[in-house]
């Protein structure tokens, strides 16, 4: 009878933490994302001189390129984009309206996803429904995993639609390229680029969109594939 609690007591420990029911370190709080340089700083970007903006983006290509997350978006074919705002003018920017689109080499035009489409896509219907124990009757119902995805917009996305003047923003938004995913994770972004428009002044100005490519911080950040072809 001993041996047989034993098992069984092996068996759910083994079970809780494989679900993420006991805490571990690799999804704990505490990981920070790097400190945002101003936009110029990043290599892609684009500038407007004449309104003293300029936007960056720095994509996570491989799933090492952003340890902090608590979750591993890029397996699940979401690139998590930073995007970065310098503003040095004298006025506040307004991004309540703003839209950033990722525009593919063949025009497709994908919005963020929302924390619904990264909760849908990492977690199927069949684990939200819960699992037995092995050697149990007892239904198991798996951690509320959504909340590690609002951690994640919690603590890497942007804090504020509101951009003082002379400062700089930055936040984390995921781009779904299932459809465009050749199982490279970087093809995909290759001729594509993000598209930011609807951003305003305090005073109601539009400024023009930004379009920054992503082939920039591809060829700032090759793949070892990338490398491997250019040794020979």
């Amino acid at each position: 009878m001993k041996s047989y609690r034993s098992r069984t007591l092996q068996t759910l420990l083994f079970v809780l933490v494989s679900l993420g029911l006991f805490a571990s370190p690799a999804f704990a709080s505490g990981k920070k994302a790097p400190p945002a340089r101003a936009a110029s700083q990043y290599p892609a970007f684009d500038s407007h001189p004449d309104d003293h903006v300029s936007i960056a983006i720095d994509p996570c290509t491989r799933p090492n390129d952003c340890e902090f997350f608590r979750l591993p978006y890029i397996r699940h074919s979401f690139i998590p984009v930073r995007v970065i705002i310098t503003n040095e003018s004298d006025t506040s920017l307004d991004l309540t309206e703003v839209r950033m689109q990722f525009i593919s080499a063949n025009n497709d035009k994908l919005p963020a996803a929302t924390l619904d489409d990264l909760n849908r896509r990492l977690f199927s219907l069949k684990e939200a429904k819960g699992t037995k124990i092995p050697l149990t009757s007892i239904p198991l119902h798996h951690a509320p995993v959504d909340k590690k995805i609002i951690a994640d917009d919690d603590d890497f996305g942007f804090k504020s639609t509101t951009i003082a003047p002379h400062s700089t923003e930055a936040g984390y938004l995921f781009y779904d390229i299932k459809d465009l995913d050749d199982d490279s994770n970087i093809s995909p972004l290759k001729g594509a680029q993000i598209y930011v428009k609807m951003i305003h002044t305090g005073a109601g100005k539009e400024l023009f969109a930004f379009s920054i490519p992503f082939n920039k911080a591809l060829a700032a950040n090759p793949s070892p594939s990338q490398k491997d072809s250019t040794k020979n």
